[in-house]
Formats: structure tokens, C-alpha cells, sequence
């Protein structure tokens, strides 16, 4: 009996051990994943410019026979295909700042996220004052709802405001209360919003929000930004240099400084940005 018992015993240890294995397993896998996601964001950049010249195959050696400085410049400058994202049209509702800026930062990000709303509050104004003021940055504002039906609700709305030229006084009066993060955002509170932006006629704001201009342009968004690997809110391409997330202050001055003297230097800001967006805006008319 006491042999068959330890026998029993060691059986029924071992059979713990083997069960909490996969489980084990299954959560190193699941980070993994997470890490994964967010690499390839931050990475794309760098996937997509060298992929043209030799498959991705061979990037690694050559950036490594490149000097520091031709790195820097290179990762400053930005993923042409990237670059090419930026709309650029000067009667665009959803940006700010000057059509022909050299610098252009695209915003992904959900109404009903705080991280958003922390961006939004504490770095954008200054990013505005610095930057945006004197025509050196372009910020473009895209629609990614990741917090469910409130958020893509808010989305709508936001673009409802866009057409009655009050889509920033939204955007400031949505991220100004902290009580709007992961809000459902309901009729009456949206219009309560509306009201505080200055949208004048209610009854068209209703209608704009429900109509599929509105859904098509939220849904084109939100595969631009999926298609590019975002996984969370916010997001951003600094001339096609990728941020993930309510980053320090520095971080956004760092990069819109280096973007700009890129930018100069290689002659790629200004008229052929705007051009290269444009000839991209007709293709997509056509």
C-alpha cells in the first residue's frame, strides 16, 4: 500500500505539472503577441523603406556599412510610402496647420481614450504654439475607435462637426473633460458637446453623423491605421516616422525638429510632399 500510494502520489504531481504547462505556455505566448504587435509598429518604418531596394533580405548589412549620421538622416526623413499617407489638402477640416508645412503629424486616436485625451491636453497645445504656428508642423487628425460604440459614435460626430467647420473646438471640448473617457456618448451628451464647439444647426449635425460619408470616412481610417500594425491609441507618423503613444513632450520635439531638418536637407518637404500626397488624393478620386 505505501508503495502504490507514493506511485499514486508521483502520478498525480506529475499530471499537475504537465496541465500547468500549456497554461504557462499559453500566457508566454500571449506576450509574445503583445511585444510582437507593438514592434512591428514601431519597426515599420524601418521594414517598409528597405524592403523596396533588396527585398528586405539584405537591409540589415546594409545599414550596417551606413554611418550613424546617414542613419539618423535616413530614419528622420521617414518611409516614403508612409509620407504619402498625409492628405495634405488644404480645406481638410480634420487637420491644422499649413497644407505645404514640411513636417506632418497623422493622429490616430479614439475620443474615448485617455491616453488620447492626456496627448491632447498636455502636448498638443504646445506642439500648436511651436510648430504648428510658425508652418513648420501639420497635424492630420484620423478616426481609430478601438473602445466600442461609444467611441465610433463620437467618431461620427466629430466628423458631423468637421462639416460646420468645428471639428477642433469638438475634438477640445470632447478631451477637456476626463469624464468623456470610455464614455458611450449618447445623443443628448454628444449634442451637449456640439453646442460647446459652436455647432450651430443641431438637426444637420444629426443627420451629417448618420450618414454614410460620415461611416465611410471613419471606416477608411481605421484601416488605414490597422493596416499600418497600430494596436492602441494614440498613434502617430511624424513624416512617416512612427510614435506609439501619450510619449514625453521631448520625444514629439525631438522628432519633429529631426523630420524638419530631414526634410530640408533632402528638398522632400513643402511643394513635393504636397505633391506626392496630391497625385495620390487624384488617383484615389479616379
Amino acid at each position: 500500500m505505501p508503495t502504490s500510494s507514493r506511485s499514486s502520489t508521483r502520478s498525480s504531481s506529475s499530471s499537475s505539472a504537465a496541465s500547468g504547462r500549456p497554461r504557462k505556455g499559453v500566457l508566454i505566448g500571449v506576450l509574445i503577441a503583445v511585444v510582437a504587435l507593438l514592434a512591428g509598429w514601431l519597426s515599420q518604418y524601418a521594414v517598409s523603406g528597405n524592403s523596396s531596394d533588396d527585398g528586405g533580405s539584405g537591409s540589415h548589412s546594409a545599414s550596417g556599412n551606413a554611418t550613424e549620421e546617414d542613419r539618423s538622416e535616413n530614419t528622420a526623413a521617414g518611409d516614403p510610402a508612409l509620407l504619402k499617407l498625409a492628405r495634405r489638402d488644404a480645406d481638410d477640416p480634420f487637420a491644422r496647420g499649413d497644407a505645404d508645412a514640411p513636417v506632418v503629424m497623422i493622429e490616430y486616436a479614439d475620443f474615448g481614450c485617455s491616453f488620447c485625451g492626456k496627448f491632447a491636453r498636455d502636448t498638443e497645445p504646445k506642439l500648436v504654439e511651436k510648430y504648428v504656428k510658425k508652418g513648420v508642423l501639420r497635424i492630420e487628425w484620423r478616426n481609430f475607435p478601438v473602445f466600442g460604440a461609444g467611441s465610433e459614435r463620437a467618431a461620427l460626430a466629430g466628423w458631423a462637426a468637421g462639416e460646420q467647420g468645428r471639428f477642433w473646438q469638438f475634438y477640445e471640448a470632447v478631451y477637456a473633460d476626463k469624464g468623456n473617457e470610455k464614455n458611450s456618448f449618447t445623443d443628448a451628451h454628444l449634442h451637449e458637446i456640439a453646442r460647446e464647439a459652436g455647432v450651430k444647426d443641431l438637426d444637420r449635425f444629426d443627420r451629417d453623423r448618420a450618414s454614410e460619408a460620415a461611416r465611410k470616412l471613419l471606416d477608411k481610417d481605421r484601416t488605414e491605421a490597422y493596416g499600418l500594425g497600430a494596436a492602441a491609441t494614440p498613434a502617430f507618423l511624424v513624416n512617416g516616422r512612427p510614435i506609439a503613444g501619450a510619449q514625453p513632450d521631448k520625444v514629439f520635439t525631438d522628432t519633429i525638429e529631426q523630420a524638419a531638418a530631414a526634410a530640408e536637407k533632402t528638398g522632400k518637404g513643402d511643394k513635393a510632399g504636397k505633391d506626392d500626397a496630391k497625385s495620390g488624393k487624384d488617383a484615389e478620386r479616379d
